[in-house]
């Protein structure tokens, strides 16, 4: 049987990660689990807005987006970050996101989603900073960001860099986002367009499995016709598993890079036989199987 990928969502409803499929499956991601799965055939883009692709276009095997140009532009009309529905009636929050020491940013997400927007990008500690239309909640991102100094984002490179040697207490791990809080608190005017929000750090350090993770774990660097992604699931953060696999080793796997992809089973004993950078990488042969 093979399955078509559509990505790794966050769903509030399931509190856990779930890989999608096309034609509306989901399965579960809870640590512990056995995996395996291997590539077939193109990799083709996924459509946009829940449409699929008109032309089924070949994607390249290392972007995090499987959109084809023209789909990758449906895709942005009407999106929020692309500031498309400036009259979007929907309530919005501002928050600030904390992905490891010196790793902070500001954004914003609809109130609606809860703090679904921050397990997709893998922000370790957050709390709200204010609440209201979307366009107050815009204007004030850029004002925080400016005044704050801090960036628009945080790489995920950046961010699997440290995910596994941060400090092993919450209270610890809240310190610097308390800190940047009460700095953006001190920022005049923004608090007169939206309703600034108490301190709240919300911590998701047990929720992606953080305890269980080793440094140095190479990364997937794209699938390939026939090539295996098999292993045990050790964590969930943002859009990377984390996966034990043959050798006695951990590695993380972006799900960005499964969309577009046909899957089917492997043997979870399989281990791994696709491309791989970072530490350890070495053993693993770069090409076609």
């Amino acid at each position: 049987m093979t399955w078509r990928c559509t990505g790794l969502g966050w769903p509030p409803e399931a509190r856990i990660a779930v890989l999608r499929w096309e034609g509306g499956r989901i399965s579960p991601l809870t640590a512990g689990k056995r995996l395996g799965f291997r590539a077939e055939g193109e990799r083709v883009c996924t459509g946009a807005r829940g449409n699929p692709c008109p032309g089924r276009v070949v994607v390249a095997g290392r972007v995090t987006r499987a959109l084809c140009g023209e789909c990758g532009r449906l895709d942005r009309v009407g999106s929020v970050a692309a500031d498309g529905v400036p009259d979007d009636p929907r309530v919005y929050r501002v928050y600030l996101a904390w992905f490891g020491p010196g790793m902070v940013k500001v954004g914003i997400t609809a109130e609606e989603r809860g703090r679904v927007r921050l397990l997709e990008q893998g922000a370790v500690v957050f709390s709200w900073l204010g609440r209201g239309p979307l366009m107050a909640a815009r204007r004030t991102e850029e004002v925080l960001r400016s005044a704050l100094g801090v960036p628009d984002r945080v790489s995920y490179a950046e961010k699997r860099a440290v995910r596994a040697a941060l400090p092993g207490h919450a209270a610890e791990r809240a310190a610097e986002v308390a800190e940047w809080y009460g700095r953006a608190r001190a920022v005049a005017g923004w608090g007169e367009t939206l309703e600034p929000l108490p301190y709240a750090a919300v911590d998701h350090a047990a929720a992606f499995g953080l305890e269980r993770l080793v440094p140095g774990a190479p990364v997937v660097r794209e699938l390939v016709d026939g090539g295996t992604v098999a292993g045990t699931l050790v964590a969930v953060a943002g859009p990377d598993l984390h996966l034990w696999v043959a050798e006695e080793r951990q590695i993380v796997l972006d799900t960005r890079l499964l969309a577009g992809w046909s899957l089917v089973g492997a043997d979870p004993a399989a281990g791994v036989s696709v491309p791989l950078a970072g530490t350890g990488a070495r053993s693993v042969q770069d090409g076609l199987f």
